[in-house]
């Protein structure tokens, strides 16, 4: 039972509210005592003679024997209500998803087409870096990670530890693959990745700059794998539209650039996502990017089942042992400090 009116720090509600009637009750208990106590033993004929005296500075602090007695009354009542803390807690429960990350590294992704702060940047750097905001907005879904060029290689397995994925997508570097674009392995490798998930739903995010030009499988193959094991895959293309600078060396080892045609077959990515259940998306620069993961973020969201409880804790310690001390340190005064004659 929560009692507002009796507000204490630390106190949310009152188990035995009824007890809290004694506490009531004290004040009258007291002025009993008071009037009808304990009776002088000895009557004198007059006390005229004894109001002259000068009180002793003791009997000014006689009013500590009473004010311990009834303080410490009013703890063990308090005690005995049994006052209790709600601690807050929540149970989350969910059937998360499972997403794969799938970013090419090929050689084109090097190309400065995109830029972040007024600064020309590698689509592979940015792509990192958009990647790793998606990451830190999933909070209950296994992510893995998968980089592919002319072969496909799983970075970092399916988890639930973010840390360790963010870590292992900072090692990725153009150049730890065969060169070339093998889409189809790529999609092929995911599938096969997500095949044993127990996850409601299997999601692939493929990220990639060229057209399918390595590996044995093809992207329309690979896409009919990807629907009959019930796995969504959203297709990125990532890339201006023409041409894109391309960083490269002069005869004197300076940087310079060099324009490279950029070629992204949009309608084989269009097909694989469509087939899949999925959608294809064109990023052209870095604001596009992240607002097409900011998307798939929010078309797959994860709804979580958040139970709500309390657990309570006893809090009556608080008042049973300075109620205890309290009327102990009343009876030990009154019975020698204080003590009066009879």
């Amino acid at each position: 039972m929560n009692l507002k009116w009796l507000h204490l720090p630390g106190i949310d509600l009152f188990r035995t509210p009824w007890a809290l009637v004694f506490l009531a009750l004290l004040p009258v208990f007291a002025w009993i005592v008071s009037r009808y106590g304990r009776r002088a033993t000895i009557r004198y004929p007059s006390i005229a003679l004894l109001r002259t005296l000068v009180p002793s500075p003791a009997a000014r602090w006689r009013w500590i024997v009473p004010a311990c007695r009834y303080v410490g009354l009013a703890g063990l009542v308090l005690a005995l209500a049994r006052p209790q803390k709600g601690v807050e807690a929540s149970q989350v429960k969910t059937e998360g998803r499972d997403i794969l990350l799938v970013v090419d590294t090929s050689g084109s992704m090097a190309a400065e087409d995109f830029t972040e702060n007024g600064k020309r940047q590698s689509r592979l750097a940015v792509v990192k870096r958009v990647v790793r905001d998606f990451v830190a907005k999933r909070h209950v879904d296994r992510i893995g990670l998968e980089i592919f060029s002319a072969e496909a290689y799983t970075q970092c397995p399916l988890t639930l530890d973010y840390d360790v994925l963010l870590r292992f997508l900072d090692r990725v570097e153009l150049g730890m693959l065969p060169d070339g674009t093998a889409i189809g392995m790529a999609i092929a490798s995911g599938v096969n990745r997500l095949r044993e998930s127990k996850a409601k739903a299997k999601v692939m995010v493929l990220l990639t700059d060229g057209q399918n030009n390595a590996g044995k499988i093809t992207p329309d193959t690979a896409a009919g794998i990807a629907k009959e094991q019930g796995v969504k895959i959203y297709t990125i293309g990532a890339g201006t539209r023409g041409v894109a600078p391309f960083p490269t060396k002069d005869a004197f080892g300076r940087k310079a650039y060099a324009q490279m045609q950029v070629d992204i077959d949009d309608e084989s990515l269009t097909k694989i996502a469509e087939a899949t259940g999925g959608k294809y998306y064109r990023a052209t620069d870095t604001a596009s990017l992240e607002k097409i993961y900011d998307e798939i973020d929010r078309l797959e969201k994860t709804e979580l089942d958040v139970t709500k409880y309390y657990e309570f804790r006893e809090r009556f310690p608080w008042f049973v042992m300075p109620g205890a001390l309290l009327l102990g340190a009343s009876l030990l005064l009154s019975e020698t400090r204080f003590r009066r004659i009879p």
